[in-house]
């Protein structure tokens, strides 16, 4: 059975969902499908308050921002399909899709893909144990789910994935014996890092982990200090009593989509890995599919709205919802938004290779 729809979104996360907003309100017809039982993505699992500017909710919880942001998409006609996973994309724009384990296909005019990114594993002696597992995977079972996955905690990563998880553990009753991680320095913000070091959380820097042990399941952990070629140094072990070592140790985009509609990729260690070749309008080399949010790069779950709010008046753009005099008004707009929120050392960063690939695909154009 085929259907028919303007723009066919995936993901309907913070990236997905803004877009998809932007649209609705200029008219268009938007379907939005995900794989999960509940829209919202990462802002869901988000329990803490923003910080920032006020434009992006600070003081605001995540899930608090993912209810209106939901809501609204609602109130402007979005329609919404969950627990519909989307196989593969096709020639002319068609959409494979399995609801009620019923394969499906839909034709879209235009296509967003706003999937999010996978975990990074790290493989270590015991790795395989049960008790080993992401932090985002944590953070779903404790937040989502309200399952507390473990009791003591070993956190592997002091990125901002591993800090915010490490808190929420607390939170919710479980204990942090220790955050492990391979730099000499914290890798996130200070403001989360220190709420943990005033509940008693120790932070080894340089540390990283040398084997998980236990029969069935983890019953401890061995970390020992590396030098500056990080390699181990002998003598340095120290075993920790813990019963589950949760891994933050990076994302990656997710690309299975993308590859299927033989979009052209580009590698971009600062953000991520590889990730879709993508214009300054979140284009990608085929003209149809549009992209926003982690998939095109690791950054906050602000900057990923931002990014779907600019996809979204570019695809309503192309479709002749909205001028272009109106268009590259807010556009404009966006941007500036996006500037602020990659203000700073890691923003400026992730702002350079933002507009490396941004020339490259530039580069790709002429070619």
């Amino acid at each position: 059975m085929k259907h028919n729809k303007q723009v066919a979104i995936i993901g309907a996360g913070p990236a997905g969902l803004s877009a998809a907003l932007e649209i609705a309100k200029h008219g268009g017809k938007v379907a939005v499908f995900d794989e999960n039982d509940k829209p919202g993505g990462q802002l869901f699992k988000q329990i803490h308050k923003f910080f920032g500017s006020s434009f992006h909710g600070a003081g605001v919880r995540g899930f608090r921002l993912g209810e209106e942001l939901l809501s609204q998409c609602k109130e402007h006609g979005v329609e919404i399909f969950l627990n519909t996973v989307v196989f593969g994309l096709f020639p002319d724009n068609e959409v494979g899709i399995v609801q009620n384990d019923i394969a499906h296909t839909v034709t879209a005019d235009k296509i967003l893909i706003a999937v999010g990114a996978s975990e990074k594993p790290l493989s270590f002696p015991g790795w395989d144990l049960p008790g080993v597992m992401g932090a985002g995977a944590a953070q779903t079972m404790i937040n989502i789910n309200r399952v507390l996955p473990g009791k003591k905690y070993l956190m592997i990563g002091s990125g901002n994935v591993g800090l915010v998880v490490s808190y929420q553990i607390l939170q919710a009753g479980g204990e942090v014996v220790g955050i492990v991680e391979a730099m000499p320095n914290i890798n996130g913000y200070s403001v989360h890092a220190n709420k943990l070091m005033r509940k008693g959380v120790k932070i080894y820097t340089s540390h990283t982990i040398k084997e998980a042990r236990g029969k069935d399941q983890v019953e401890e952990a061995v970390i020992v200090e590396i030098g500056p070629d990080f390699k181990p140094i002998e003598g340095t072990e120290i075993t920790l009593d813990v019963d589950t070592v949760c891994l933050a140790v990076g994302l990656t985009p997710a690309l299975e989509l993308l590859r299927m509609s033989n979009c052209q990729l580009v590698h971009v260690s600062k953000l991520g890995g590889f990730l879709p070749l993508h214009n300054d309008n979140m284009q990608t080399t085929n003209s149809d599919i549009y992209v926003a949010g982690d998939v095109t790069g690791i950054e906050e779950a602000s900057t990923a709205m931002e990014e779907g709010r600019l996809a979204g008046i570019s695809i309503a753009t192309s479709l002749g919802l909205i001028n272009e005099i109106e268009a590259n008004k807010i556009k404009d707009e966006i941007n500036q938004r996006i500037i602020d929120l990659r203000s700073g050392p890691h923003g400026e960063i992730r702002m350079k290779s933002k507009q490396d690939v941004f020339r490259r695909y530039e580069e790709w154009v002429s070619l």
